[in-house]
C-alpha cells in the first residue's frame, strides 16, 4: 500500500502542505454545504432560501464532520483523511442517516424541491461509497466534486459550469497528487459523482 505524501507531520510542507489545505478547506462536507446553500436562494426568496441551505448544510455536512472529529479525539480514527477503510463505517453511517433525516424534514416542512433532491443524493452517493470502501478505498473528494459541478452546471447553465470545471480537474490532481487514491480510484469517484447525479434527472431531480 503507499503511503500518502501527507500522512507524517514532517512532511506537509511546500506543495503537499498546499494540497492537504486544498483537500480540508475544498471537502466532501464543504461542497455539499455549498451548493445546498446555492440551491436554496435559487428556488426560493434570499433569506428563506439561506435558511434552508442552513438546515441542509447542518444536518448533511456539519453534523458527520462532527462526529469525524469526535472520533478522531476518542482515538476511533487516526487522521481526517480516513486512509484506512475500516476507520470510514461510522462517518458513512451517520452520513446516510443524516441525508435521509434531511430529506424527511425538509419534506415534511415544504422546504425547497432542490434540497430534497440533494438530500436523496447525499444518501445514495454516501450509501454507495460506503459499501464500495469496505474493499477499495474510492475517492470521496471525486464523488463530490463531480457530483457538485454536475448540478451546477445543470441548475445554472454552462457558464457557471466552465468557470467552475477547473475546481474539480484540482481537486482530483491534488488528491493523486498527495497519492491519497490511485488514478482508478478517482475516475471511480467521479463516475460515481456523474452516474448519480444523471440518474436523478432521469427521475425528474435537478431540473431548473
Amino acid at each position: 500500500m503507499t503511503v500518502p505524501k501527507d500522512t507524517h507531520e514532517a512532511d506537509r510542507v511546500g506543495m503537499v502542505r498546499a494540497g492537504r489545505i486544498l483537500s480540508n478547506v475544498i471537502s466532501p462536507p464543504v461542497m455539499f454545504a455549498l451548493i445546498g446553500l446555492a440551491l436554496g436562494v435559487y428556488e426560493r426568496p434570499f433569506w428563506p432560501g439561506l435558511a434552508w441551505g442552513f438546515v441542509f448544510g447542518l444536518m448533511v455536512a456539519l453534523v458527520p464532520l462532527l462526529v469525524i472529529l469526535y472520533l478522531m479525539r476518542i482515538g476511533r480514527i487516526s487522521e481526517l483523511h480516513m486512509s484506512n477503510t475500516s476507520e470510514r463505517h461510522i462517518p458513512y453511517m451517520t452520513s446516510v442517516i443524516t441525508g435521509m433525516l434531511t430529506f424527511v424534514i425538509i419534506t415534511v416542512f415544504d422546504g425547497p424541491v432542490l434540497l430534497r433532491c440533494l438530500s436523496i443524493l447525499s444518501t445514495i452517493t454516501l450509501g454507495a461509497l460506503g459499501l464500495i470502501n469496505t474493499k477499495w478505498l474510492i475517492s470521496i473528494h471525486a464523488t463530490a466534486a463531480a457530483a457538485t459541478w454536475l448540478i451546477a452546471t445543470l441548475i445554472f447553465g454552462w457558464v457557471v459550469g466552465l468557470i467552475f470545471l477547473p475546481f474539480l480537474v484540482l481537486i482530483s490532481w491534488v488528491r493523486l497528487y498527495l497519492k491519497r487514491h490511485t488514478p482508478a480510484q478517482v475516475l471511480a469517484g467521479i463516475a460515481l459523482g456523474f452516474s448519480t447525479v444523471l440518474l436523478m434527472r432521469m427521475l425528474g431531480c435537478f431540473i431548473p
